[in-house]
């Protein structure tokens, strides 16, 4: 009796709004900021929205309220809730542990908010030892040069100039190596900032959500009040607007373009969150009868209204720096981590006190990156009598945390950037999201079964589901999943740099094996269950018989039909 005392319970969020903001922090993350504008840009400027939407109603939003339902039904973390829904399903986790790689980017800010409080900032200036002579000082550019044409033409000849703060991303942060196959000297400076975000994230939910639930009403809220203040300031730069309209402005002729539709699929689930197990988890610590179904519309619609709204930020700045320059805006334009750690801090460093805006938007993106990180949770609830009991969690936190810390170190590395850029464009890619996403549909829509879980729905929040939801969950989402996941491969092209650097035969066979990975294991999973099964899996009409009877599953599926009718 003492020791069945000693284990704890399974935590509840203690306010509704603490889920939310935890919510709204985990699906705002970084693809938001640095990934949305650039492909708004990149796939026809305003035309890409057309793309975006399509997607985010038909695979964003049905497989967010589904994995928030199936998380706050179950009470269970993204392992361990497929036991009660479908026991075929489980396995289709690998692509999660993928995430943790984002980790990276964090340092990499932190290490940037650290050289933000210098005068004058570092990558301002060609003074600097990591400067070589072919270093532009973008800040104290000619402006008789400029209006002359020949700054642009050094611009535009970028293998013989580089701006200042290209070489201190490149030298300076990264110490960047000629290929992934030379790994070089480990970073001090960035080990030291990525142990920093660990610790963050472990005092960040050490005792599960009542610590998470209190550091959210910071690093929730906090971005977006950074956002707002880096957008007035955006908008009243010169050039500004010019950058707006280059952001918008629609190309209809991109939209027969098979790239700009994988683009468009790939970032709604990116930025979503679905299919990594967060939502899911999050949804779990809610009381079982919160009304997820508005939670998570509203949820949705604050996503997408971000990313629309970032991108005004983004390009008001580009347009500045443009003008400044007297170049095109398409020629500082940046993807990726460049326009997060090369764009911006340009557009940082030619306005008024530089320090100030360059914080704000490193600290932004570092609570943006700290919100993304949900851990362990499924572990602890496959093992609670163990994990629950006092200090277990902790411990195991410490032991977690570490390991994840020890293999990024290879991360920290002069070719670190390499292994990063390879494992974001393989391991975590839009095809292994939209796998995972096919799986979790046909295992409710067809498995558990779509109407039972729009029952589900209406038990715990007193409101059904419109009809569309159990359409997509049964047909639509599985059916565009299908088809834009053969539209990946097809659209296949091996991973460059942005130099034109090709990675060596065995990186992209690495590639491979991590996005294999991220697909094969659940079919794995679900084939072994049935072999070895001496009796019928517990899937479709032989889950619901065993319900009925009194089986394995959750008992408060059986007769909500009943209970709807009657009550």
């Amino acid at each position: 009796m003492d020791m069945q005392s000693n284990v704890e319970k399974r935590e509840h969020w203690s306010k509704k709004r603490e889920y939310i903001l935890a919510s709204a922090g985990n699906v705002v993350g970084l693809g938001n900021v640095w990934r949305f504008p650039y492909l708004c840009y990149k796939n026809g400027g305003g035309a890409f929205l057309l793309p975006y939407l399509f997607f985010a109603v038909l695979c964003g939003m049905p497989l967010f309220l589904l994995e928030t339902v199936i998380g706050q039904y179950t009470q269970e973390g993204t392992i361990t809730c497929w036991t009660k829904l479908c026991p075929l399903a489980q396995g289709n986790e690998i692509i999660s542990l993928y995430s943790r790689v984002y980790s990276i980017v964090l340092a990499w800010a932190l290490l940037y908010l650290v050289y933000c409080f210098r005068d004058p900032l570092p990558w301002a200036t060609c003074n600097n030892s990591w400067n070589t002579d072919r270093c532009v000082d973008i800040t104290s550019a000619n402006q008789t040069a400029v209006h002359s044409g020949n700054a642009t033409i050094d611009w535009k000849l970028g293998n013989l100039t580089k701006s200042s703060v290209s070489e201190f991303w490149e030298r300076q942060v990264l110490s960047i190596s000629a290929g992934i196959e030379e790994p070089g000297a480990v970073k001090w400076e960035v080990l030291l900032c990525l142990l920093a975000c660990w610790v963050a994230c472990y005092f960040s939910i050490w005792k599960g959500v009542r610590s998470a639930g209190k550091v959210v009403y910071f690093t929730a809220v906090f971005p977006y009040v950074m956002l707002a203040i880096l957008l007035v300031r955006g908008l009243t730069l010169p050039g500004a607007w010019e950058g707006v309209v280059y952001y918008l402005y629609p190309d209809p002729s991109r939209l027969a373009e098979l790239q700009v539709w994988m683009d468009a699929c790939a970032q709604v689930l990116f930025s979503y969150g679905v299919s990594s197990g967060s939502l899911i988890t999050l949804g779990s610590y809610n009381r079982k009868h919160n009304n997820c179904y508005k939670d998570s519309l509203w949820l949705c619609a604050l996503n997408s209204t971000t990313s629309f709204v970032a991108g005004f930020t983004v390009f008001s700045a580009l347009g500045f720096m443009a003008y400044k320059q007297g170049i095109p805006i398409n020629m500082v334009v940046e993807s990726g981590p460049g326009l997060a750690f090369i764009a911006f801090p340009q557009a940082a460093a030619m306005m008024p006190v530089p320090q100030l805006w360059a914080a704000c938007f490193f600290l932004m993106l570092i609570l943006l990156g700290i919100d993304t990180v949900t851990i362990t949770s499924s572990v602890i609830d496959m093992f609670p009598g163990q994990m629950r009991r006092p200090w277990r969690r902790e411990v195991f936190l410490i032991v977690f945390c570490l390991v994840c810390f020890i293999i990024q170190i290879s991360l920290t590395t002069q070719g670190g950037v390499y292994l990063f850029q390879l494992t974001d464009h393989y391991a975590a890619n839009g095809a292994c999201i939209l796998f995972v996403g096919l799986l979790q549909c046909g295992a409710v829509g067809w498995g558990f079964g779509a109407e039972r879980m729009c029952d589900v729905v209406e038990d715990m929040t007193g409101h059904r589901p419109s009809v569309f939801f159990k359409l997509c969950w049964r047909y639509f989402t599985p059916l565009i999943s299908v088809v834009c996941f053969v539209g990946f491969f097809l659209d296949y092209q091996p991973l460059t740099s942005n130099e034109g650097y090709m990675y060596p035969n065995w990186a992209y066979h690495l590639g491979w094996v991590m996005a294999l990975s991220s697909v094969v294991v659940a079919p794995i999973w679900a084939v072994s269950k049935i072999c070895l099964r001496k009796t019928p899996p517990l899937t479709g009409r032989n889950l619901r018989q065993n319900q009925a009877q009194g089986g394995v599953g959750p008992s408060a599926a059986t007769g909500l039909g009943e209970r709807r009718k009657t009550g």
